[in-house]
């Protein structure tokens, strides 16, 4: 394990430091920790550690996090949440470390001062917001409520549809028109921009509650945005450039859906916690579009439905693209295998529809907020993956191969 510096670390893992302070010579006991691999906790605790550490270099003095009450920000949520667990055990154990010293510098704290729980720390330096909307429903708001309450956080409840009906009133000024969404008559690019609105809006609200929130609390210095934008997401595209998705760090962005989804059940478990269970088998959905009907608990949009492809199937794609170094053609032909019950022309369809997309919307990931690296499949070209992002869209000799096999193969 090499690193600049180690504050604590995990069980049965030795940390001792040259007189250079250049490299740390991690010694390993041989247990059962080490053999019994967990990429539950190990998705959960290392981004913590990793967090931890830029706070206590950045000079901030907390994070705050758009916490819609779905899996992903929930996601980002439940690592603050295991980083303080980890100081105020640490701070705790020896009021007289690095840590407990750190700890006491970043909540604004003097003397001995330790926090007397998790919780109690989270108050202190983690702020999170639910950015809602007439579009909003009360079934996400609730959730976002009880994570933020769980993890101790100091939580508001913004509403922004003031902000949306200030920018179209100007829009309205200089055009005259005023735009629809699909299901009140308008056309998919006006839907998409009301959507969009939405969308930006939260990342500038965001960055001023970042700012001033501090201030609020009359305490000193600012605060990092955290995302909570997903491998998935980043691959199809599904994402607004320069939304909630853009912020200064993500802790969730090497990793997917569906890992994401087995990471808040494992710490359901672990921090004793049924919202996360509840969360994770919560259908996603962006809230960005009137609900259907006059009942507000739940929401009508689906991501799923939206991109037209499940999480599941958007894994395996970032799987084989990245891990086994597939193109169009090379990753037909494994899923020809591994779906041996869809027909080659399923099969090639939902590829395209994926190469397409993927393509498409590949310059997003040129924008993309710095993240830990968790897992070998990440999309994030600045870091991670050195594919370029200009592509022709159409594929068309890898589709015409593509095309010929499934003619072949029927």
């Amino acid at each position: 394990v090499n690193s600049r510096h180690c504050q604590f670390a995990l069980n049965d893992i030795n940390c001792a430091m040259t007189s250079r302070n250049i490299v740390t010579v991690a010694t390993c006991t041989l247990n059962q920790w080490a053999l019994d691999f967990d990429g539950n906790r190990d998705r959960i605790l290392g981004p913590a550690c990793w967090m931890w550490d830029y706070l206590r270099r950045s000079g901030a003095s907390g994070f705050f996090l758009p916490l819609s009450g779905g899996a992903d920000s929930t996601s980002t949520a439940t690592i603050v949440h295991s980083m303080c667990i980890l100081v105020y055990k640490a701070a705790k154990k020896d009021p007289n470390s690095l840590v407990a010293k750190d700890c006491r510098r970043i909540c604004g704290e003097k003397g001995q001062w330790v926090p007397h729980s998790s919780q109690d720390m989270a108050n202190k330096i983690f702020h999170t917001s639910f950015m809602g909307t007439d579009y909003s429903s009360t079934e996400t708001r609730d959730r976002a409520q009880k994570v933020a309450d769980q993890i101790g956080a100091y939580h508001q409840h913004v509403t922004i549809d003031g902000i949306v009906k200030a920018i179209l009133a100007m829009f309205f000024m200089v055009t005259t028109l005023k735009p629809r969404f699909l299901s009140q008559g308008g056309t998919r690019s006006e839907d998409l921009a009301l959507q969009n609105i939405q969308a930006r809006i939260r990342m500038v609200v965001a960055y001023l509650f970042a700012q001033l929130l501090p201030w609020v609390r009359n305490r000193s210095g600012f605060l990092l945005v955290l995302g909570s934008a997903n491998v998935d997401e980043g691959l199809r595209g599904y994402m607004t450039k320069y939304d909630c998705s853009s912020a200064d760090l993500n802790p969730i962005g090497a990793i997917s859906k569906g890992d994401l989804k087995l990471m808040l059940k494992w710490a359901a478990i672990e921090y004793k916690s049924p919202v996360l269970e509840e969360v994770a088998n919560a259908t996603p959905t962006a809230e960005l579009v009137p609900i259907v009907g006059d009942v507000k608990t739940a929401h009508t949009q689906s991501d799923e439905e939206d991109m037209g492809m499940s999480y599941a199937d958007l894994g395996q794609y970032g799987r084989l693209r990245k891990l086994s170094l597939c193109g169009p053609v090379s990753m037909f032909r494994k899923l020809c295998v591994i779906w041996d019950t869809t027909a080659p022309k399923d099969v090639a369809a939902k590829v395209k529809k994926f190469f397409f997309f993927y393509s498409v919307n590949r310059h997003k990931m040129c924008t993309i907020t710095p993240a830990y690296h968790a897992e070998g499949y990440s999309p994030d070209d600045n870091r991670f993956d050195l594919r370029q992002f200009l592509y022709n869209t159409k594929w068309t000799r890898q589709f015409a191969v593509i095309d010929k096999e499934v003619i072949e193969m029927e």
